[in-house]
């Protein structure tokens, strides 16, 4: 903080302890004439402390009634392991009230909650005048636009997005955009080489067992390694150095594809692509969070995509005891022609997306897939230190799903897989 809001924290408040080094001072001080703060800190710089004592801070300085303020973590598991402990330590001189079963911690008419970005139904319908998400990098990109920026809506409320970059994805994408300059974003980027926090020994040390890519990425600040473990990364990065992340324009006479990862309880991918002739042309993607079937099959009409063939997981044969009917049923009474892929190990599936994405073209609209794409990765074991062959299950799941049932469901063996269509939808022969 600076001279003036660390004498207002200690005046409004008594001494908690807390001594920000000199980044922290800044991302403190940022806060101040910023909506919103983009933070790239290198390991152990001390984020997570100074995004707690940061939420105690505005907590006390806010004049509107019953302040409310967040902290945000990937999950729910890790806000309490990684932020609990300080929320409590630096709140407990203010006679604050802890309440470990929900995560918060209350003082006069203020609170602060910890959430975890798994359980994101616990953010909807509140407001917020304060909010941090830690970890950026690890979050499904929706967070932001569809739950948290409401959240701040009414009351104006500010939001600081913090993290270590891992690869090119959307916490890059709100670095680039807070560097842009634009009004009310604020960029700081800490590097290890930058803020002496950590002595030259132990940077060359770490350098030395981490690897060169590695270590730019978690001491550095760099958004140029892989992602490490990552299934897709490489052919990613590699499509986007040969600019196949542009526009692409719908065809109506190319033969076009929709695949469905089917959520129960959990976010349902829909990926849209057309093929000319031996291009994968992705022009298009859609999910969302606890909708109905009806929902998506009105996104498919909206979208122009109803005559497409629709490839879904052997799943949606299941028949629900509450209807007695499957998924797919619904979906053909719906009026969409369904085609079910067919099952096969998740490790044939990830080989067949291999063989078709040097073949593919993404459309700008298909961004959240292609950082799902980049960032869906295996599951890593820290006691063994190894790479299990499972992938994690997280928010990037469903749109690699979904693009491993279009690359098992397209039938590349027909001879009219990929030939146009003529205006009546029929084959050209």
């Amino acid at each position: 903080m600076n001279n003036l809001a660390e004498q207002d924290f200690q005046e409004e408040t008594v001494d908690i302890g807390y001594r920000p080094r000199k980044p922290q001072e800044m991302i403190h001080e940022s806060v101040d004439g910023n909506r919103f703060t983009v933070v790239v800190a290198h390991r152990r710089m001390g984020k997570t402390v100074s995004a707690i004592t940061q939420l105690i801070h505005s907590a006390l300085m806010c004049d509107k009634p019953k302040p409310r303020f967040g902290y945000i973590a990937p999950t729910y598991a890790q806000a309490k392991r990684v932020a609990w402990d300080y929320l409590t330590e630096y709140t407990r001189p203010l006679d604050a009230k802890a309440n470990i079963a929900e995560l918060r911690v209350d003082f006069m008419d203020r609170r602060i909650s910890l959430y975890g970005a798994d359980s994101i139904d616990a953010l909807r319908g509140i407001y917020m005048d304060g909010v941090i998400i830690d970890e950026i990098a690890d979050i499904n990109p929706n967070l932001f636009t569809e739950i948290v920026r409401p959240c701040i809506a009414d009351r104006k409320g500010w939001v600081m997005f913090i993290g270590t970059p891992k690869g090119s994805n959307h916490f890059k994408t709100l670095r680039d955009k807070a560097m842009s300059g634009e009004v009310g974003w604020k960029l700081l980027e800490f590097k290890a080489s930058e803020t002496k926090i950590l002595d030259e020994y132990e940077l060359e040390s770490a350098k030395k067992e981490m690897g060169t890519d590695k270590y730019d990425q978690e001491f550095e600040c760099s958004f140029h390694a892989p992602v490490e473990g990552a299934y897709y990364g490489s052919d990613i990065n590699e499509l986007e150095g040969k600019g196949r992340m542009t526009e692409v324009p719908y065809d109506d006479l190319a033969r076009t594809y929709t695949a469905w990862d089917l959520g129960v309880g959990d976010s349902t991918a829909i990926i849209v692509c057309q093929l000319v002739g031996k291009e994968i042309r992705i022009i298009d993607c859609h999910e969302n969070h606890g909708k109905g079937l009806s929902h998506y099959v009105n996104w498919i009409r909206d979208q122009g995509y109803k005559d497409a063939t629709h490839l879904l997981p052997h799943d949606v044969q299941v028949r629900e005891l509450g209807t007695g009917k499957s998924r797919l049923e619904t979906l053909n009474e719906l009026g969409l022609q369904c085609e079910v892929v067919t099952k096969l190990p998740v490790d044939d599936g990830i080989q067949a997306v291999r063989r078709i994405l040097p073949r593919c073209w993404f459309d700008h609209k298909t961004l959240n897939l292609v950082t799902a794409l980049r960032n869906y990765r295996r599951t890593y074991n820290e006691k063994q230190d190894v790479f299990f062959d499972k992938p994690v299950h997280d928010w990037t799941s469903h749109f690699a799903d979904a693009m491993r049932y279009l690359a098992v469901g397209m039938d590349e063996g027909t001879d009219n897989w990929n030939k146009p269509l003529n205006i009546n939808n029929s084959w050209v022969v």
